[in-house]
């Protein structure tokens, strides 16, 4: 059979691999955006199931932002060796501990403290700024240059929520403390998810993950020590239940879906899933924490997820906009999991 390919003439063999490449190239897209929406789906339990974790003060927030992660980094350690990953190198671990500042300190711990004093409705909304915020890192880490109209439906985006925030507040221009922590854990977030979408080309979509929770588990085991030290847990099956999902889910396996996604991409495209993410979070909000939808709640995460598309598909849109090229070597690895 190998002889037989020898032998084709050179241009078949490119019209060939040509036709099969446009084929494949839908399913992949599909592909990504399915993985995606898996991502998105995982995270959306987040907030209403971080409330309940930390309302009537059955476990503190520090307890639920750290241990959290310890659990995680436990099941990250345990999936790495297994698997005998390699170790990163050089300037990887520096990628990391963004990515671990991003996502597994910062906007853990961020929201666990705003959701003490806030319910998960309200947080939902102001964490829809999330795609937009998230774009932005995107556009100045890669050194793209989208349109105009990309910077202002951003900046339409942060002063939607920034006003939604204040409205619910003491009036227009007043923050709640709550607030000012929601907004630094979108852009910490935002921070990890844009490095982690592109380191992940490089170790593999679960791999960057587990290793942003390894990188951060000395901190966080140090938090966790000292939040039991000062208060124990007091929790009931609900609240280890929910804390369970925080762990295992939108710590861990929930970052499989997501960066796996981004890594197929295309990346500006499949960000856009993230958008239905405070819908969903929202509607769970009303579901199990029984919080009731207001007009003010709709129509500010409407006004915000509008403006946080328009930013994205704005970037999308521009035809300059290009995607960092991952190495030959990232390709290969990301392929072949990608048929596994």
């Amino acid at each position: 059979m190998a002889h037989a390919r020898a032998l084709l003439p050179s241009s078949n063999v490119k019209v060939q691999s040509s036709a099969i490449h446009n084929r494949l190239e839908p399913l992949s897209a599909n592909s990504g955006f399915a993985w995606g929406m898996l991502g998105v789906l995982a995270f959306s339990f987040t907030v209403p199931l971080t409330r309940i974790a930390v309302q009537h003060g059955a476990m503190s927030p520090l307890f639920v932002g750290s241990g959290r992660a310890v659990v995680a980094a436990l099941l990250a350690a345990g999936a790495l060796a297994v698997t005998r990953q390699r170790l990163p190198r050089g300037v990887e671990w520096g990628r990391l501990l963004i990515v671990a500042g991003g996502v597994v300190i910062g906007f853990p711990l961020l929201t666990t403290y705003a959701l003490t004093t806030t319910s998960a409705a309200h947080s939902a909304v102001v964490i829809a700024l999330l795609p937009a915020a998230t774009a932005v890192v995107s556009v100045l880490r890669t050194g793209e240059r989208p349109p105009s109209r990309f910077w202002f439906a951003a900046a339409l985006g942060a002063v939607a929520a920034v006003a939604f925030a204040g409205l619910q507040g003491d009036g227009l221009g007043t923050l709640h403390i709550s607030d000012l922590l929601l907004i630094g854990a979108v852009v910490a977030a935002a921070v990890g998810y844009a490095e982690g979408g592109l380191l992940t080309r490089e170790l593999g979509a679960w791999q960057t993950i587990s290793w942003a929770l390894v990188a951060a588990s000395p901190l966080m085991v140090a938090l966790t020590a000292v939040s039991v030290a000062t208060g124990p847990p007091v929790a009931g099956p609900t609240e280890w239940a929910s804390f369970a999902y925080l762990a295992a889910v939108s710590m861990f396996l929930g970052f499989f879906a997501w960066y796996r996604g981004l890594a197929i991409g295309p990346m500006a495209q499949v960000s856009q899933t993230q958008l239905t993410q405070p819908v969903l979070s929202i509607l769970w909000a009303a579901l199990l924490l029984h919080e009731r939808l207001t007009w003010p709640t709709v129509l500010g995460g409407g006004a915000v997820v509008v403006c946080a598309l328009s930013a994205v598909r704005s970037r999308t849109g521009n035809p300059g906009a290009t995607e960092p090229a991952a190495s030959p070597h990232a390709d290969a690895r990301q392929s072949s999991s990608t048929v596994a």
